[in-house]
Parts: structure tokens; sequence; C-alpha cells
């Protein structure tokens, strides 16, 4: 059995590496997926569509253009991965949970203990809450085992 997971939220920790390398040390068939994490290259995602004077037409043409690559990622995987961190709010993050919950596709939440009263909806509708990347990749090597 193998798996495609896409690993969505925040982007300033080694979060993505750990579960990745994880999951390879347990040698768990598991292709992953993500959004593009470079901030910069994704905040100008729709720069070449034409420059915009006002910043909220640059950030809605580039959010667009990242959606194609998201909602197609998440539409393709077996399972999403969505971390919320603690340094910025990741209110794309939170969408993506929203859009698996749409899809009925199954996630996971991965974030500490301090933040489950503000994320107790996004939790309510995913199948576990895991608070470190370990406990992810346990939680794989269990839907996986033959």
């Amino acid at each position: 059995m193998s798996f495609t997971v896409y690993l969505s939220g925040e982007i300033h920790t080694d979060w993505r590496d750990q579960i990745i390398q994880g999951a390879a040390a347990r040698g768990l068939a598991v292709r992953f997926t993500s959004a593009v994490t470079d901030h910069d290259a994704s905040d100008a995602a729709g720069d070449g569509l034409g420059a915009e004077s006002v910043p909220f037409w640059r950030d809605h043409k580039s959010a667009k253009v990242n959606a194609i690559r998201t909602k197609t990622l998440i539409e393709q995987a077996d399972l999403v991965v969505v971390r919320f961190g603690d340094k910025y709010k990741q209110w794309n993050a939170a969408f993506d949970a929203g859009f698996c919950a749409a899809l009925n596709k199954p996630y996971i939440t991965l974030h500490a203990e301090d933040i489950v009263h503000p994320l107790k909806e996004v939790d309510a509708a995913a199948l576990a809450w895991a608070q470190t990347t370990e406990q992810v990749v346990e939680i794989l090597a269990y839907v996986l085992r033959d």
C-alpha cells in the first residue's frame, strides 16, 4: 500500500523535512507533495500576469495562481497534514483544512496544545490531532501496514 500525502501549513520551520525523513527511515511508501514553500516566490506567483499598483490585486492574482497547485494536489492526495505553527496565523492552512472537509478528504492537524481552542472546529473535522512530527509518522506507519 502507498499514499500520497499533501503537507499544508506554515513554512517557517522544517516540519515537512522531519516527516519526510521519518517516513523514509521507516521505509514507508509515501509520496509527499506541498505548496510552494518559498514565501517570496509564492507572493509573486501572479506577477507574470502584470504589475499591480494595489497590493490587494497582487495578492489576489497570486492566491489564484497558487490555488491551481494547492487544489490539484489536495484533490490528488490520499491524506493531508495541516500544520499550524506559533509564529504567524496560517489562514491558508485553515482554508486547506476546510477544503479537505468539503471534499471529505482525510486530514491530520499538527499543532501545539496551546492553540487547541482557536482550532476547535478545524480539529473537530480532522481524523487525528498530532503534536509532533513523530506522531504523524506513527500514524502513517499504522495506516500503511500490510
